[in-house]
């Protein structure tokens, strides 16, 4: 460990700093510690710096995340860094604020063209009474820059996906557009692109999906997911790839979203049903939804060791997103456009039938069998308000308090403003606030529908203090 007990704070590699003694003038002074190009500055610093001047009051120094770091004009010594850690990268690509001015226009969905290049102004800082309670520590240095609802294990997995060496790659059988990817932290000691193993780095959570441009609403579906408080969806940010290991149609400057890849997802072994851990029917599910149904052995009944409340959030995520793979992928909660999926596929004539409907992208971990885990969450953020899919609501009769709550506070738009803002690439490539106003008053809007819901048909919500 380094002397000081400093270099370790900020992930630098360790460095003897045995008998460095500072210089002669500066007897009285510590050590001070920064980053800078992968490197590390140990330097002396007076303990009690001189009174600033009347114009270094008027012109303070700038905050080293929003400007390069200025040459050191002391004595200093260097030493290499190992991989910056995950809350101190994670603010290098925090984008800056635009204006958080809400409206109400007609949504777009996201553009995976070129990125805006102005210069945006700086974000205004976070205030404490918004930290939720009962979450985990924040990391240092992290408290007023970042969305207190991302773990910082959220936040290491968005520096790893934004930031990471693309090592190896796999393609994901019957999705041909969809690549699976090996993922390297810049200074990792095991970034040797030839010595890369696809299933070592993924069984080690060291793997990416990246899907197509059109699915950048993934990206946002993340954000709300924890701004809500449900933590069901997995960490997706988005990025521009120029690896050689990937095709052109990778690597030519598209936006593209990148999730992360959950190494112990259970699928079941029917290569016909494999996007599910469990065989589920809709006539199956709706009795699950029963509240007075006779307690299930686990293994007695497909599904049965995920309990109601898992359901509960997922029609609320999924009526918010307009997603209907999951639980109406037949189309049969509104009347379809001839070029819809479901129509194309003739799957909407089986709603005639409920005993044919099946649910699809039923998963859990097998570390958590009892926790849905939410994929493909692009949705539909141009689905028009008179054709709401309200049958993904079916069944359902509680909702979770804490993202209800969040949902009446009038505040979704802004909080989503602010968790977007750590994603720079699709913050930019959108126009900031101004660009996301559109989508997110969708969101909004969906949000007060359901609301209002809930009040006509009398429903309730349940606290929840395992999240």
């Amino acid at each position: 460990m380094c002397e000081k007990g400093l270099c370790s704070a900020y992930g630098c590699a360790e460095k003897n700093l045995k008998g460095k003694e500072p210089p002669k003038n500066q007897k009285q002074s510590v050590w001070s510690i920064t980053t800078h190009n992968n490197t590390c500055h140990a330097l002396y610093k007076p303990r009690k710096p001189p009174a600033q001047s009347e114009e270094e009051e008027a012109n303070p120094v700038p905050d080293l995340i929003d400007a390069p770091a200025p040459p050191l004009r002391q004595e200093l010594l260097q030493a290499p860094c190992a991989a910056p850690p995950a809350a101190q990268t994670v603010l290098r690509f925090i984008g800056r604020a635009a204006s958080m001015e809400l409206g109400g226009e007609v949504a777009a969905p996201l553009s995976g063209g070129q990125a805006y290049r102005k210069r945006l102004p700086k974000p205004h800082t976070l205030l404490r009474q918004d930290q939720a309670p009962g979450r985990s520590r924040r990391p240092r240095g992290m408290e007023s820059d970042s969305a207190p609802w991302l773990s910082a294990d959220d936040l290491q997995k968005m520096w790893l996906l934004s930031r990471g060496q693309v090592v190896s790659k796999t393609r994901v059988p019957a999705h041909g557009q969809i690549m699976r990817v090996g993922l390297r932290a810049v200074g990792d000691a095991k970034g040797d692109v030839s010595a890369a193993s696809p299933e070592g780095d993924c069984q080690d959570g060291r793997c990416g999906l990246i899907k197509r441009p059109g699915d950048l609403y993934e990206v946002l579906a993340f954000h709300l997911d924890r701004v809500l408080g449900l933590n069901r969806s997995l960490p997706a940010v988005a990025r521009r790839f120029s690896s050689r290991l990937l095709p052109y149609s990778y690597t030519n400057g598209a936006l593209r979203p990148i999730i992360w890849w959950a190494p112990d997802l259970q699928h079941l072994e029917d290569a016909n049903n494999d996007q599910n851990s469990c065989a589920l029917g809709w006539l199956q599910y709706q009795e699950m939804l029963q509240p007075h149904r006779p307690m299930l052995v686990a293994g007695d009944a497909p599904c049965s060791s995920i309990p109601r409340s898992e359901w509960s959030r997922l029609a609320l995520f999924d009526f918010l997103l307009q997603v209907h793979d999951r639980l109406d992928r037949y189309c049969c909660g509104f009347q379809p456009d001839p070029s819809e999926p479901c129509v194309e596929e003739m799957l909407h004539e089986k709603c005639r039938n409920p005993a044919e409907l099946v649910l699809v992208h039923i998963l859990v971990r097998r570390s958590a069998p009892s926790r849905l885990v939410f994929i493909d969450n692009a949705g539909r953020p141009q689905h028009p308000e008179e054709k709401l899919n309200f049958r993904l609501l079916q069944g359902i009769d509680r909702f979770p308090a804490a993202a209800v709550a969040t949902l009446r506070s009038g505040r979704l738009q802004s909080l989503l403003l602010q968790s977007l803002r750590l994603d720079r690439e699709l913050w930019e490539s959108q126009g900031g606030a101004e660009g996301l106003r559109p989508l997110l008053w969708t969101i909004d809007r969906r949000a007060q529908i359901l609301l209002r819901h809930i009040q006509e048909h009398n429903l309730t919500v349940f606290e929840d203090s395992l999240r």
